[in-house]
Formats: C-alpha cells, sequence, structure tokens
C-alpha cells in the first residue's frame, strides 16, 4: 500500500508539473500576442524607465469627499508592435445612488527629465525619471493643447505650440508611456462605489480598456488645511517669462501658479499686488481696490497662513558679515518699522486674518552675530504687535551652547529634516511655542544635534526627483508623529540654471576643488516643484509626481485631525507609529501605507454610526 502511495503521488506530482508548464507556455504566448497592455499604477510607484514596474488589471482606489485621489495608466505596446496616434478616453464614474462626472477626472501625460548625475545620496543612477505632469488640455484657454509646429509667415518663421507637449502619443516596443489621472471627489456626492474605465485608442482599430473602481468614504475633508505650509514665492517668472515684474503679465501668471498651490492644498504666497501701500513713514495705504482683491483671494484659495512681508526698513540678511540691526538702522529706522508691524497687524486683525499670521523673521542663522540679529529683529516686531507670531527657520536646540538664547525671540520653530530632535521639540511645544520643519537638498544631522552619535548616519526624506516618491508624502505623517504643525521649502520654483530646468532642473551646485576648477553637485529637483509651463503651451505651472504626493500627504493628515477632534487620538497615533515610528525610520512600501489609511478611513466612518 505504501508503494502503491508513493506511486501515486509522483504520478500527481508529475502532472502537477506538466500542467504548470502549460500554464507557463500559455502565458508567455499570451505575453508574445498581445499589440496593447494598460497596467494601473498608485501614486506612489513609477515607471521608471528600463527598471521593472509592476502593477494591476485595474484602478482600484478610495478616497474622502472634497478629497483628490490619483492614479496611473501605463501604456506598453506588444513586442513586435508600435502604437500610433494614441487618444486617452475617459468615462464618468457611475454609482447606485449617483455620478461622479469625467469632468471630476483630470488626466496628464507623464514626461521623463533626464538627470545627467545623481543628487548626493540618492536612491537611483542617472537617466531618465518621470516627473513633469503634462495637461491635455490648456487650463487658460480650455483647448487642447497642441505640439510644436512652424508657420512660415512673409516677415519670417514662427513657431507655436509647446515644445513639451503631451501629443503625439507614440508607443514603441519597450518605451510604454504613463498617463497620470487626478480623481477630485465633490462634496455633495453619496458615499459608496463608483464604477467606469479609460480607454486607450491607437491606430489601425488597436484599443484596450481598464477598469475603474472608487469608494468613497461616508466623510468629508474640509476646505481650509489644519496644516501649515510654506512654500515659497515665484519671483523668477519675470527671469522664465522675459516679462516685467511689475507687469499685469506677471501678476496673471503669478495667479495662476497661486491657486495651483491651493489646489494641492498647499498654503500659496499672497502677491504683493494685492497687500497694503507701504508709505515713507511705516504707515499703510489701503486701497479699496486691492483690498477687495485680497478678500477675494483669501476666500477663493482657502488661505490658511497668512505672511506678513518683513519690515522695508531694516535689513533682514541671516549674512553673519553684515552688522545687528541696532548698528545697521537708525533710530528712525526702526520707528518706522514698529509702525509698519502696528498698523499691519491692526489691517489684519479688522479682517479676521491675526491668528495664524506671522513674520518669516530670518533664514539659518549660523553664527552668534546671527543670533543676535534674530534677537534684535524680534524686539522691534514684538514692540509693533506684540501678538504676530515670528517664524525662524532655526532648530530647537542652539547651534552653540555659548551663543544667546532664543526662547523670547521665537514663536516658531522650523527644523531642517535631518536636524529634528523629538525632546527639544517637546520642551518648545509644551511652552506654547509651534514647531515647523523644513525640507532642503541633502542635510543629515549636524555635529551638534543632541543624538549625534545616534542619528549621524541616518538618513530623513530627501526631496529629489531621483528618490522614491513616497519620501514627499510621508513627511506630513511624520509631522505628526513628532507634533509638528507646518512645512516649509524654500521654493517650488528654483529655476536657477541658466540652461532652462527643462534640461537642468533643480539646483546645482558648484565646489572649487582646486584654482579654476569646479566641482558639480546637482540636486535634482531641489527648489523646484513646478516646470514653467512656457515649454508646454501654456502660461502657467508645470506639476509634477512630487507636488501631487505633497498633496496625498496633506490629505492623509486631515484624516489625524479629524480623529484627534473626534477622541481618537490614541488611536491614530497607533496608525501613526505603524508607518513611521521615527524621523529616520519610515515605511517604504506604498501597500502599507494605504492600508494604514484604510484603517483610519473605517476609524472616521465608525465614529458617525
Amino acid at each position: 500500500n505504501l508503494t502503491i502511495m508513493r506511486k501515486s503521488n509522483f504520478l500527481n506530482a508529475i502532472l502537477l508539473l506538466i500542467l504548470a508548464l502549460f500554464v507557463q507556455c500559455t502565458q508567455e504566448n499570451q505575453e508574445k500576442d498581445y499589440k496593447i497592455r494598460l497596467t494601473a499604477l498608485s501614486s506612489l510607484q513609477r515607471a521608471i524607465p528600463g527598471l521593472p514596474v509592476t502593477g494591476k488589471s485595474a484602478v482600484d482606489i478610495k478616497a474622502a469627499k472634497n478629497e483628490y485621489e490619483a492614479f496611473q495608466v501605463v501604456i506598453s505596446s506588444g513586442p513586435d508592435n508600435q502604437l500610433k496616434d494614441v487618444k486617452i478616453e475617459i468615462t464618468d464614474l457611475e454609482g447606485e445612488n449617483g455620478r461622479i462626472g469625467k469632468e471630476n477626472l483630470e488626466a496628464f501625460r507623464v514626461d521623463n527629465i533626464h538627470l545627467k548625475k545623481s543628487s548626493p545620496r540618492s536612491a537611483y543612477g542617472p537617466g531618465l525619471f518621470p516627473d513633469p505632469l503634462l495637461p491635455f488640455i490648456d487650463p487658460i484657454s480650455g483647448d487642447s493643447i497642441k505640439n510644436l509646429q512652424r508657420f512660415d509667415y512673409p516677415d519670417g518663421s514662427k513657431y507655436v505650440g509647446a515644445k513639451n507637449s503631451p501629443y503625439p502619443i507614440q508607443v514603441f516596443p519597450g518605451q510604454p508611456c504613463t498617463i497620470w489621472v487626478d480623481v477630485y471627489v465633490p462634496k455633495d456626492v453619496q458615499a459608496g462605489m463608483y464604477k467606469g474605465s479609460i480607454k486607450v485608442i491607437a491606430s489601425e482599430n488597436i484599443s484596450s480598456t481598464i477598469p475603474v473602481t472608487l469608494k468613497v468614504w461616508d466623510f468629508a475633508l474640509p476646505d481650509i488645511a489644519s496644516h501649515s505650509t510654506h512654500l515659497g514665492h515665484f519671483s523668477l517668472i519675470s527671469k522664465i517669462w522675459e516679462i516685467e515684474r511689475e507687469s499685469q503679465e506677471f501678476e496673471d501668471i503669478e495667479m495662476r501658479f497661486c491657486k495651483e498651490m491651493a489646489r494641492h492644498r498647499i498654503n500659496p504666497p499672497i502677491p504683493h499686488s494685492l497687500m497694503p501701500v507701504v508709505n515713507d513713514d511705516g504707515s499703510l495705504t489701503i486701497v479699496p481696490e486691492k483690498h477687495e482683491k485680497l478678500v477675494k483671494y483669501v476666500k477663493e484659495t482657502n488661505l490658511v497662513d497668512f505672511e506678513v512681508p518683513r519690515t522695508p526698513f531694516m535689513t533682514n540678511s541671516s549674512n553673519s558679515t553684515r552688522p545687528t540691526p541696532e548698528n545697521q538702522t537708525d533710530p528712525v529706522a526702526i520707528e518706522k518699522s514698529k509702525r509698519y508691524y502696528r498698523e499691519m497687524y491692526q489691517y489684519l486683525k479688522d479682517n479676521g486674518w491675526e491668528k495664524r499670521a506671522y513674520i518669516y523673521l530670518i533664514d539659518e542663522p549660523n553664527s552668534v552675530k546671527d543670533y543676535n540679529q534674530v534677537i534684535n529683529l524680534a524686539k522691534v516686531a514684538e514692540a509693533g504687535a506684540p501678538n504676530l507670531k515670528r517664524l525662524v527657520v532655526e532648530q530647537t536646540y542652539k547651534h552653540d551652547p555659548t551663543w544667546p538664547d532664543l526662547d523670547e525671540s521665537i514663536d516658531i520653530w522650523c527644523a531642517l529634516f535631518g536636524f529634528i530632535d523629538r525632546e527639544t521639540i517637546q520642551e518648545k511645544i509644551a511652552a506654547g511655542d509651534e514647531v515647523w520643519s523644513y525640507a532642503a537638498l541633502v542635510q543629515p544631522a549636524p555635529s551638534y544635534h543632541p543624538d549625534y552619535e545616534e542619528v549621524k548616519d541616518k538618513n530623513p526624506p530627501y526631496w529629489h526627483i531621483d528618490q522614491p516618491v513616497v519620501a514627499y508624502r510621508i513627511p506630513a505623517w511624520i509631522n505628526r508623529q513628532y507634533n509638528i504643525s507646518g512645512l516649509l521649502y524654500w521654493t517650488t520654483s528654483g529655476w536657477y540654471d541658466e540652461h532652462g530646468p527643462w534640461l537642468v532642473p533643480g539646483f546645482v551646485h558648484y565646489s572649487q576643488i582646486e584654482e579654476g576648477h569646479y566641482e558639480a553637485r546637482y540636486f535634482n529637483g531641489g527648489g523646484m516643484l513646478f516646470y514653467p509651463g512656457n515649454e508646454a503651451g501654456f502660461d502657467g505651472p508645470v506639476t509634477t509626481i512630487r507636488l501631487k504626493n505633497i498633496r496625498e500627504g496633506l490629505e492623509d493628515y486631515e484624516y489625524f485631525t479629524i480623529l484627534e477632534e473626534n477622541g481618537q487620538e490614541e488611536f491614530m497615533k497607533e496608525m501613526v507609529d505603524a508607518v513611521c515610528p521615527e524621523w529616520w525610520d519610515y515605511s517604504k512600501d506604498p501597500e502599507t501605507l494605504y492600508k494604514i489609511r484604510e484603517q483610519l478611513a473605517q476609524k472616521i466612518e465608525s465614529l458617525q454610526q
């Protein structure tokens, strides 16, 4: 009997092997036979040319009301096939109790940027990286964006259209094209399941359809963000578009960038053209037309924080070679500054904007002279407006223990990602201050960090194109882990290089290695979350995969806030711990983050039952 059983088991094993080989051969034949394939990716994935990408055969996303959720569709051609003149068709999302119109689904073509060198501590080598999101529709005119074309006129040749255009789409074997889709869930839709599809059509009657399923949770995110942000201004618009800073064209383009920031739950800067006029004596003149525009701007952008411009009568530079304000300015300038802050705060108070207003007092004081400068600037601001908060980009511990104490001068401490220290952060918060975090280049823990030996070799999230995109979503989670309430970045439009951001994206630092010879360090995407649309067919901002993931993180933060406001802080912290127990230790796995996010949503829904 034992012999018979062994023979039977052997025969079963042979049959299973034959079956497995048959299935494998069938799959391989199917792989060779397909002409077009659609693969779904999440917003936390990237289809990097030359690297394998694992996706799904259907789109399955979940979101709250008044929330954006994104996904990607990778279009691949068969091994012996080329897809020409590819078009995208998106349907409405239909549910049992309603419909989400396709006007709430916005598609972009993912463009690849060539990185010549890797950023310091990069996760990847040089090459092509998906980053800019090219809109198919001109957001200003509503027309389809056309490819660059040349027309001959009697007075010479003229080029019209977009140098970086989403069309035409042609997909070659081994060179897929990726489509990014933003889905906005309106506030007034019913919770439940919604279904639709995306159809991809190529010439020669080749097409394929991928199903889209959206689950809408039964709660809505607030209009006004609960997380503070400061991501810089847009002064370089004038350089890229070659226009005057005071021109109407500049103001129009600047406004488009500001509103795009607001669409991503990021607090936009306040255009200078909307602010009161500062007179020579420090007083303000409120121009009714400007004021009405500012009121409208605050309402339309759901402005969270109101940054008060620094006094124009005193130097605010943190350059350590310059004297402190007490020596730099005369008493008249100090009095003008006090009056300016006093009248500005009263203007804010009259309009109900004072509670989250602040002055960005100074950036990264790095010497004893800089510390004294912070103290002197703060004294002037406090004398003029004692209730106006003062932000300084400085960590929550001293650069040098012998330097002056800044506790009385700072209301909002803003520490670089690598400079974060839990104990001193909690001390500042317990004393009534706020703490923000700050992303800049590649800056690990400094030698004066309280736990330097423990953290010196650890890496916080770095904001570069050649890093996993989770690095852009996770800071909002880690901020909540540390009770940090704001996020600062020096600029989203750092188009510094003379060759332009489409060729050299981000910040390049040149270090002299010997007389007349310099070494370039590339911080790919550093200080740059927008590309200028002047080469993409329209006068406005081109968004990026990285910016979208900052938005996703800020939306996640609203889940934390809703739970905390409903007495579920302990549960919320447990969920945050599962994703990022500390600043230097966070999950890189998208599925882990999505799983925890769903548990947060389910808990919020259960509170309403």
